[in-house]
C-alpha cells in the first residue's frame, strides 16, 4: 500500500449515465491524484458504488473544505457518501466475555502495527482479562451485564465508548446479545465475530449444531451487528473442511483459527472503507 496521506471518498447512488465523468472530474479539477479507485453497478439495485482514495498534497485544500465543495456534486447525483483521512487512526474499543483468541489475535496485530489503530480501552462483562488488557497499557472497564440490569449496564457500554471518542465497537466473542437500543445508536459501526458460517447455525454453540448436523464445512463471519440476532450484513467469511473424525472439541480448536482471521480481515476493510452497506447486503473493494 502507498504510505503518502490520503484521503477516501465513498459513496453510492442511484445508478445513471456519467457518474465516474463527474466525480473524476471534480477531483481533476483541482489536481487531485487518484491513486486507488474501485467501482460496482448492481443492476438488480440499480445503485452504483465507488471507493476512490485521493493523494491529500495533490490537492489545495483541506479535508473539511473537500467536503464543503463536494456536497454540490454529491447532492446533484443523489449520494450518500463519506470521506476520512488516512492520518486520522481509527478509534477501536473492544469487547470481549472470556474467550481470549480473538482479544490476543486483536492486541498482536495493534501492537505491532499491522492494525493501525487507536484501542482506546476494553470493555468485558467478566474481569477475566484485567490484568492482561492493562500489561498493554490499555484501560480496562469491568462492566457486569445481568437480567437484571441490562439497561443500565449498556448504558454504561454506551457512556464508555462515547468518552473514549471510539469510531468503531468490536465484540470479539462478547457473549452478549447487545440491547437494540445500543445497535440503533451506531449502524454500520459494530462488528461481530460469529463462530459459523452464517447465515447457518445462529445463536449458541454453533460448533454443536453443526456436529449434531453433520456438517464437512465448518465457518466463520464477521458482520454488523443489528437488532437481529446474528442476522447483520455479512463482511468476510471464511471456512475449513471437516469429517466425520472431527469431535466437537476438534472443530471449536478449528474454529479458533478462522475467527480470528475473518475478523481480522473484516475489521481491517472497515477501517479502511472497504465496505460500503445497502440494505442487509455489502460491497466490499478489496
Amino acid at each position: 500500500m502507498h504510505r503518502k496521506r490520503f484521503y477516501t471518498l465513498t459513496a453510492s447512488c442511484p445508478d445513471r449515465v456519467g457518474i465516474i465523468a463527474r466525480v473524476s472530474g471534480f477531483i481533476a479539477e483541482h489536481q487531485g491524484w487518484i491513486v486507488e479507485s474501485s467501482y460496482h453497478a448492481d443492476d438488480e439495485a440499480q445503485r452504483y458504488f465507488m471507493r476512490i482514495e485521493i493523494r491529500a498534497d495533490s490537492l489545495p485544500f483541506d479535508l473539511a473544505e473537500f467536503r464543503t465543495r463536494f456536497s454540490a456534486v454529491a447532492k446533484a447525483l443523489e449520494m450518500e457518501w463519506t470521506l476520512s483521512d488516512s492520518a486520522m487512526k481509527k478509534r477501536v474499543v473492544v469487547l470481549v466475555s472470556k474467550q481470549e483468541h480473538c482479544l490476543y489475535d486483536l492486541l498482536a496485530r495493534w501492537q505491532s502495527k499491522e492494525l493501525d489503530i487507536e484501542i482506546p480501552c476494553v470493555i468485558s462483562n467478566h474481569d477475566t482479562f484485567k490484568g492482561f488488557v492493562e500489561w498493554h497499557g490499555i484501560p480496562f472497564h469491568h462492566v457486569p451485564i445481568t437480567p437484571d440490569n441490562k439497561a443500565e449496564g449498556y448504558d454504561e457500554v454506551r457512556r464508555l465508548f462515547e468518552a473514549a471518542r471510539g469510531d468503531t465497537m468490536v465484540l470479539a466473542r462478547y457473549m452478549q446479545i447487545l440491547a437494540p437500543e445500543l445497535c440503533a445508536a451506531y449502524p454500520g459501526h459494530i462488528l461481530n465475530i460469529h463462530h459459523s458460517f452464517l447465515p447457518s447455525f445462529v445463536g449458541a454453540k454453533p460448533y454443536h449444531q453443526a456436529y449434531e448436523r453433520g456438517v464437512k464445512l465448518i465457518g466463520a463471519t464477521c458482520h454488523y451487528v443489528t437488532a437481529d440476532l446474528d442476522q447483520g450484513p455479512i463482511i468476510e467469511q471464511d471456512v475449513i473442511r471437516v469429517d466425520h473424525s472431527d469431535s466437537v472439541e476438534d472443530m471449536v480448536r478449528y474454529g479458533k483459527d478462522i475467527e480470528k482471521a475473518v475478523l481480522a480481515r473484516g475489521l481491517r476493510y472497515h477501517l479502511e472503507d472497504r465496505v460500503l452497506v445497502h440494505g442487509n447486503k455489502t460491497v466490499v473493494f478489496r
